[in-house]
Parts: structure tokens; sequence; C-alpha cells
């Protein structure tokens, strides 16, 4: 019995030595420790670059009524139609999709929200938003990129309709 214990930690000791020398050596493991470090702190920094500036458009409060029976959203009676209006960052365009349903988004361009004249306004079409100060354009109905150096969409606020009152509710 005793032998058999000798042997056995005789033999284990030899296993320990083999496996540390073969793939444990200290100099590699060194090697590999530094390789994934390095691939660690290179994915947090590229992490940090931002390629556009959605995140810098400020979060300010939106809680706006709308009744669409005052003269300046008369326009907003016509599918297809738009107003801007006052609120948000650099104001909101309100865009009437169907008979029930708008859109509400922010004009601030999504590319390069801290430019002043990053101000998204409607086109002649009166169903795509354009940047004129990048190029960027942008679809009313959803607020998806048609064109331009932005990566992100436009920024929606929510809004519930009201027929009975003909009263939009525009808030985030």
């Amino acid at each position: 019995m005793l032998i058999c214990c000798k042997n056995r930690k005789r033999n284990s000791t030899k296993m320990g030595l083999l496996f540390r020398n073969a793939y444990f050596k200290p100099g590699r493991f060194r090697l590999l420790f530094r390789i994934v470090l390095s691939i660690a702190v290179l994915l947090s920094i590229n992490s940090c670059k931002k390629k556009d500036s959605q995140d810098s458009i400020p979060n300010v409060p939106v809680d706006i009524y709308i009744s669409l029976n005052l003269p300046q959203y008369s326009s907003l009676t016509g599918i297809g139609n738009s107003v801007l209006i006052s609120g948000g960052v650099k104001g909101i365009i309100v865009y009437r999709k169907s008979q029930e349903e708008f859109s509400t988004f922010e004009r601030s361009c999504p590319y390069d929200p801290l430019v002043n004249a990053a101000i998204v306004k409607v086109d002649s079409s009166g169903v795509i938003g354009v940047d004129s100060n990048c190029g960027s354009q942008f679809l009313l109905l959803d607020g998806s990129i048609i064109h331009g150096p932005a990566t992100r969409q436009l920024k929606a606020y929510h809004n519930e309709y009201d027929a009975g009152s003909q009263t939009l509710y525009i808030h985030n």
C-alpha cells in the first residue's frame, strides 16, 4: 500500500511537471496574459469612440398638446402633411401618416446634433426630412435614413391622437 501511494505521488508529480513545463511556462503565460490584456484594452477604447453623435442629443422633457382645430395646425388635417413646432431640442416635426396616425421627430440631425446648423427641415415633397448641413435625408413616415452620413434614424417622440377632440399629445 505504501508503495502504491509513493508511485501515485511520483506519477502525479511527473504529470504536474510535464503539464506545467509543456503548456504553462512562465514566459508563455506572461505573453498570453499581455496579449489578452492588450485586446481587452483595444476593444474598450474602440467601444468608446462614437461613429455619430446620437447619444449627444439631450433628453429634454417633452409634454405638448396641440389642437388640430387651430389655424396654425390646419395643414395636419390632410394625410401626408407636416408642421414644425417648438419643443424638444431644436423643434419637432409633426407628420400625419394616416387618418389616425402621426409621426413626431426631433429636428436635431442625429449625425451631428451639437452643430447649431444641423436642423432637419421638410423638403418640397413633404415626405422627406433633410439636413442641409451634412446632407442626410430621412423618411418622415418612420424616421429611417434615406441617404447621408447619418447612421441613425431621427429621434422619435411618442404621440397619442384623440380623434374626438382633434388633439395630439406629444411626449417622451
